[in-house]
């Protein structure tokens, strides 16, 4: 039997993202089990960690339903990584999974995926080298450390990448970044689960009073300054913006701007549907750089023309059918009404969804010639 360890670089039970299409589709390509492996804390704590365990508290999630093929493992460490010894002393409290690892690569072919680098990533990687192995990577790891943690993951990146037999990453600047992975390297940028969305000839008619909308959670890349004035060019469009919120809102909100909690993500579909122009507007930043934003596959197969600012992935498809880019300073009444004006035929959205599939994705990267 073929089977799949992913060491995840998000726990099972949150929103499905990369790392659970991942799994799903290796399982759907090989009828195989997959033993997944939660991760843990690869940094010292800082103070908002504690609220965001309170907030956790305060707001559980539905548990999330675990399908008969996975075996999710929840390991146990002291959040010390960065420190020296850590290794050794967390060594102690990984040896369930190690021995769980073992029991489950008795049963065949295995295939050992990290989708995030660590300690125990490069000593399950050590341990078993006869392993084909892959390195799916889907971030800037180290953008999101400060200090001695991020020297730490930027250490730790590099050692896996070296070990792994393949890596695959999740768009341009990341495939620069690994250029000396050489033809071990593959670019396998993000997807839409297109599964979860209403049939291309089902989608309700744009509405009549045009909205602008975002879905997705409010950070610190989030570029409140371009969304300011964008509400402020276009006084008449709603602006809605729908996600979980963390850091400031400016103080002073153009009237235009509606703040909508967080959804479950078929609540998320239905707003987009509601939308006549998608919005991605994140700050440039080191951690921005390297996005592939999921929701771009989203809007788009939606039949959703797009409104960014010019990041990561995004600043590359200037010019693509759908894709508008702006800035705080440029024009923007003349581009919210260039995007509304704008139409996808159904046979497009067909074929975007096609051609942007998690499938399509994968199996581009020829991972499973691998085993």
């Amino acid at each position: 039997m073929t089977c799949l360890i992913y060491l995840s670089p998000l726990p099972w039970s949150s929103f499905a993202q990369r790392p659970h299409k991942f799994v799903e589709w290796f399982h759907a390509r090989t009828g195989g089990q997959v033993l997944w492996i939660d991760p843990y804390p690869t940094r010292l704590p800082a103070p908002g960690d504690f609220r965001r365990v309170k907030a956790a508290i305060a707001a559980p999630q539905a548990a999330k339903p675990t399908p008969a093929w996975l075996t999710v493992l929840q390991p146990r460490a002291l959040p010390i990584e960065p420190l020296p010894g850590s290794a050794w002393l967390n060594g102690l409290l990984w040896q369930p999974v190690f021995l769980a690892i073992e029991r489950f690569i008795a049963s065949g072919k295995c295939l050992l995926a990290i989708g995030k680098p660590s300690r125990m990533a490069l000593a399950i990687l050590r341990r078993h080298p006869q392993l084909p192995s892959l390195f799916d990577v889907m971030d800037d790891f180290p953008a999101f450390y400060r200090g001695y943690s991020r020297h730490a993951m930027e250490r730790s990146e590099r050692a896996v990448a070296a070990l792994a037999g393949q890596v695959t990453v999740s768009s341009s600047l990341l495939a620069r970044r690994f250029a000396d992975c050489g033809a071990r390297l593959h670019l396998a940028l993000n997807a839409c689960a297109f599964e979860t969305l209403p049939a291309p000839d089902a989608l309700p008619p744009r509405p009549e009073q045009p909205v602008l909308g975002y879905v997705g959670t409010i950070a610190q890349w989030f570029d409140w300054e371009l969304v300011t004035a964008l509400a402020r060019a276009n006084p008449d469009l709603p602006v809605r913006l729908i996600g979980p919120l963390f850091g400031a809102v400016p103080a002073q909100l153009p009237a235009n701007i509606a703040l909508l909690p967080a959804c479950e993500h078929r609540q998320a579909i239905r707003h987009m549907q509601s939308f006549s122009v998608g919005l991605i507007p994140f700050k440039r930043t080191t951690l921005t750089d390297s996005v592939d934003p999921i929701k771009y596959y989203e809007y788009r197969a939606l039949g959703l023309p797009v409104l960014s600012t010019r990041f990561g992935e995004m600043a590359m498809r200037e010019g693509e059918p759908g894709v508008f880019l702006a800035e705080p300073h440029g024009d923007l009444t003349a581009q919210v009404a260039l995007a509304l004006a704008h139409r996808d035929d159904i046979a497009q959205i067909a074929q975007f969804r096609i051609g942007h599939s998690w499938d399509a994705r994968f199996d581009a990267a020829h991972i499973l010639q691998q085993l």
